[in-house]
């Protein structure tokens, strides 16, 4: 399943937003109708995934960690408490709970950015800072990745 594009909604005052229609159309496609909702780990946006995706994720995840390994468990158990499993409303809306709007810095303007297998949620004016910081540096970024292949 991959996701393109880059999408701007606005949330409701309970915290719903429509997801875009072509990445609707793409979790349809692909029969997926329960996502999974997280904070990033290294942005201050949320993430969507498909719940297969989630799921191999976690289960890459755990073939590091040692149940009986103290740091290890909280490691787990902060990767799990900041995921919410969601689904589309009839009218292709998700919620998004008040705690994970705060923490992306969400109060209206929304943009969906679709990152291949996933999408970003991002609050709007945070994004355009975060894409006008490495404006100009993609094509030396990626010759520096697949250049020396």
């Amino acid at each position: 399943m991959r996701f393109t594009g880059d999408y701007t909604a606005k949330t409701d005052s309970k915290g719903r937003v429509f997801l875009p229609a072509q990445m609707r159309k793409v979790l349809e496609t692909a029969n997926c109708n329960s996502l999974v909702l997280r904070v990033d780990l290294f942005q201050s946006c949320l993430v969507l995934y498909p719940l297969e995706l989630w799921e191999s994720m976690l289960d890459e995840l755990k073939t590091k960690l040692n149940r009986w390994n103290g740091q290890h468990q909280q490691v787990l158990r902060q990767f799990l408490a900041d995921a919410d499993t969601i689904e589309l409303d009839s009218n292709g809306r998700i919620l998004i709970n008040k705690r994970k709007l705060e923490f992306a810095h969400i109060t209206s303007d929304v943009r969906f950015l679709a990152v291949d297998d996933h999408i970003e949620i991002w609050d709007k004016t945070t994004l355009e800072q975060v894409l006008e910081q490495s404006a100009g540096t993609l094509g030396k970024d990626i010759e520096d990745l697949m250049g020396g292949l």
